[in-house]
């Protein structure tokens, strides 16, 4: 229910915008298949992610979506045909292991609502090794018209069983405020990642960790437990490295083209 108001609130702002002409123009869907895939993975990540937030420690639940370069790193090879070096597949084992010990495995099974982040940074993995070529062919406004859009078709049919308004002026006040900051995240992230330096990016995402476990403690009297600080721990580092050496090996291949160039 709260992914469908917060996309139906988003999908309302949008609607505003293209009285604008300018925004209008920006709008290009080059390749609408993609777009569609794209945004499906997004809608669907999102289901996941609002599952696990709701049924595990807020911490726990942000510690797993960070895996989600882990897998990019891991999809890259299928999906974009690159090259990834012995150094970070190490990082990339680490991470997993990282996984493990928050999810600490037994006989009896996995936690469901673990299983349910970690799916949630799989889908996500898959939609971020898409984001490349939409962004560069039709720009952040379409890719975030697209995914929206598709978040909302998704979530009419799994919400239309529980539905159920906020009440009071409370209510409609953080769902307001849901709509405001997850509209700004979603640009801000695309304009981030379009403008800066992805490494550089990673480091100041690993900030909001910060923000949430203080924000869970204050307002919900959660404390991390011990796996999952030694599990996040892995996991920010892993992801840190393979940012590192990705920036390395871009850095690197700008090099020997310039050299090429040259000669």
């Amino acid at each position: 229910m709260t992914v469908l108001l917060r996309s139906l609130g988003i999908m309302a702002c949008v609607g505003a915008m293209l009285l604008s002409p300018r925004f209008r123009r920006s709008l290009r869907f080059s390749n609408p298949r993609l777009h569609l895939v794209r945004g499906g993975l997004i809608a669907v990540s999102t289901q996941f992610g609002f599952y696990a937030i709701s049924n595990l420690n807020l911490s726990t639940a942000t510690v797993l979506s960070f895996t989600a370069p882990i897998f990019a790193t891991l999809l890259a090879v299928p999906l974009n045909g690159e090259r990834v070096g012995p150094r970070r597949w190490a990082a990339v084992a680490a991470g997993f292991a990282g996984a493990l010990i928050i999810l600490r495995p037994t006989p009896a099974g996995l936690d469901w609502a673990m299983l349910s982040a970690l799916l949630a940074a799989v889908l996500f993995a898959l939609a971020l090794a898409l984001s490349r070529g939409i962004a560069a062919a039709d720009g952040p406004s379409a890719a975030f018209v697209s995914a929206n859009g598709l978040m909302l078709l998704i979530a009419l049919p799994i919400a239309l069983p529980v539905w159920e308004l906020p009440t009071g002026a409370g209510g409609w006040s953080l769902l307001a405020l849901l709509v405001a900051t997850s509209a700004a995240r979603n640009v801000g992230d695309l304009q981030a990642y379009r403008h800066g330096d992805a490494s550089v990016m990673g480091v100041i995402t690993y900030g909001r960790l910060v923000l949430i476990a203080a924000a869970a403690w204050a307002i919900f009297d959660e404390v991390p437990d011990t796996p999952t600080l030694v599990g996040g721990g892995v996991i920010i580092a892993s992801t840190l490295y393979i940012a590192y050496r990705e920036r390395a090996v871009a850095r690197e291949r700008r090099a020997l083209a310039a050299a090429r160039d040259e000669s």
